[in-house]
C-alpha cells in the first residue's frame, strides 16, 4: 500500500505536470522479486497541465475503481486516483471486489458500516494473529488503514484526502504495526 501510494504521491506532486493514472487496481499493480509494488499500465494516463486542476476525458476506466466524478461526467483529477487507490486498500484487507455487492450497498458502504465497532466482521481473517492482546493492536491498525481508505473514497473529490497526507499516515500506522 506504501509503495503504490509513494508512487501515486510522485506522480501527483513530485512531477514538472500531474500525471493522473486513470485506472488503479489491482492488476496494474505488480510485485517485484523483493516484494516492492510498482504502479503499471498508463495507458490511459493524463496529464495535468499548469493551473489545471482536473479535465474532462470520454476515456473510461475499471468499473468498481473509478471515482463518481469520473464515470458519471468524465472529469479526472489526481483525486480520481486518490478514490481508486483507496478501494484498492480496501479490498486488500477485506479481500472482496468492489463489484460484488448489489443495490446501493457497495464495498465502502459495508466497510464503513461495520467500522470501528465490527472491524473482525469485514477484514480477511488471515490478517491477523489470534493471540492475546496482540488481535486487538492488529485490528487497531487494520481499523486506522480503513479509516484512511475510508478518506480516500470520499464521494466528493473536495474531501478526498491527498497522497502526501495518505503516505505520512500509512508510515505512521507502519510504525505502529511494527511495535505490536
Amino acid at each position: 500500500m506504501i509503495d503504490v501510494a509513494c508512487s501515486l504521491e510522485y506522480l501527483h506532486h513530485g512531477c514538472s505536470l500531474p500525471v493522473i493514472h486513470c485506472d488503479v487496481k489491482p492488476s496494474n499493480v505488480l510485485l517485484d522479486e523483493d516484494m516492492v509494488a510498482h504502479l503499471s499500465d498508463f495507458g490511459i494516463s493524463k496529464l495535468l497541465g499548469e493551473d489545471q486542476g482536473d479535465l474532462y476525458t470520454k476515456t473510461l476506466a475499471t468499473l468498481g475503481y473509478i471515482a463518481p466524478e469520473y464515470g458519471l461526467d468524465g472529469l479526472v483529477s489526481t483525486k480520481s486516483d486518490v478514490y481508486s487507490d483507496g478501494i484498492m486498500f480496501l479490498e486488500m484487507f477485506t479481500r472482496k471486489k468492489p463489484y460484488e455487492f448489489e443495490g446501493d450497498l457497495s464495498l465502502k458502504h459495508w466497510v464503513s458500516y461495520s467500522l470501528p465497532e465490527a472491524v473482525m466482521d469485514v477484514i480477511d481473517v488471515n490478517l491477523v494473529t489470534p493471540i492475546g492482546n496482540r488481535l486487538q493492536k492488529e485490528l487497531d491498525v487494520v481499523a486506522s488503514i480503513m479509516i484512511v481508505a475510508l478518506d480516500c473514497c470520499a464521494e466528493s473529490p473536495a474531501r478526498r484526502t491527498n497522497k502526501k497526507d495518505v503516505v505520512a499516515m500509512l508510515q505512521k500506522i507502519k510504525i505502529q504495526l511494527l511495535a505490536c
